[in-house]
């Protein structure tokens, strides 16, 4: 009987000792959730986007370094290295990844239980990111950007810095997906709608960029229109000094092109997409789930225009299209 007591006495010790020690645990040392934040591109390149991610946590309350940690992890352009750096993000029990249309697709792949939320220029639903836009229903969700949705008005800016009528050229990349031939087809339409004369070139690789510009050159080209594909954007330094170099006004959809040398850019803002992806972070930390939060689709659009560029190519940029932009780069 007293050892009976004395058990029931120690369990009680116990348990009172035992409801104490994490509360003193957890004072020293706070639970933050952490956040993985992976790229197949270099992240030298994305300060601006996760500067902009930061924003939407912190306009939720979360701030890094005080209730968050943000892991950040890239490919560094060798996607086959996504898969490793996947189970190093899941390996560390991360809350949720954050990642651009390529790494969501990995992280996607390599779990089912840990939240994605993918900031994507592509179609979510065409290249699988989730089932359904209005219902995601697994483990992801995130923010899209389709960056087709502007060509029409992309051209017409292009049109306005162009001093002399004649063809414009459309640089896109070969292989075919349903974005880039949507994006195709606007462009044909628009230029056709105007009578404009369009000369379409293919260029996949660093060698099909150098033939596509002596094609423009050879066909007296104009102008030029940039295709939104990622190829393109990983190599807007080369594209836009190409353009310089043969005097030809260009216009591209991302902020990033104009910050690159490029004279022009139009098309959704990435870097609002990533604010609303810290936001949609935020509601997971909170406890939502990915398979509740419809995907949200970015609508703030940028107008770049980079002054030193226009200088160069000895384009008078007009005071209309200056008040227009959201950014000049001086």
């Amino acid at each position: 009987m007293a050892s009976h007591i004395g058990r029931r006495k120690f369990l009680a010790t116990l348990g009172g000792a035992a409801a104490a020690w994490p509360l003193a645990a957890r004072a020293q040392q706070p639970a933050m959730p952490v956040i993985g934040f992976l790229r197949d591109t270099p992240l030298a390149d994305a300060t601006h986007l996760v500067a902009s991610f930061r924003q939407g946590l912190k306009e939720a309350g979360f701030i890094e370094g005080q209730n968050v940690a943000i892991e950040y992890r890239s490919a560094e352009d060798q996607p086959d290295r996504l898969p490793a750096l996947v189970a190093d993000l899941v390996r560390r029990q991360v809350a949720l990844i954050v990642g651009n249309t390529v790494s969501s697709l990995a992280a996607k792949a390599a779990t089912t239980t840990v939240p994605i939320v993918f900031v994507s220029g592509n179609d979510p639903l065409i290249n699988g990111l989730v089932a359904s836009t209005s219902r995601p229903g697994g483990n992801t969700t995130g923010v899209s950007f389709l960056s087709s949705a502007s060509v029409t008005k992309r051209l017409d800016l292009l049109r306005q810095f162009v001093p002399k009528p004649g063809a414009i050229a459309m640089l896109v990349y070969p292989l075919n997906t349903p974005d880039t031939e949507r994006e195709l087809r606007d462009v044909q339409a628009a230029a056709h709608a105007s009578g404009q004369e369009l000369i379409v070139v293919e260029a996949g690789s660093d060698r099909d960029i150098e033939t596509a510009f002596a094609t423009f050159a050879q066909r007296g080209a104009v102008a030029l229109f940039i295709g939104s594909h990622a190829f393109f954007n990983s190599r807007r330094e080369r594209v836009a000094a190409r353009a310089v170099r043969h005097a030809l006004p260009a216009a591209y959809s991302l902020r990033e092109f104009a910050t690159a040398g490029g004279l022009m850019s139009y098309g959704t803002s990435i870097t609002d997409a990533y604010r609303l992806a810290g936001t949609y972070a935020s509601r997971i930390l909170k406890g939502e789930k990915p398979a509740d939060l419809p995907v949200q689709q970015s609508t703030k659009f940028d107008f770049v225009i980079n002054l030193r560029t226009a200088k160069a190519l000895g384009i008078d940029v007009p005071d209309r299209l200056l008040a227009l932009a959201d950014e000049v780069i001086e």
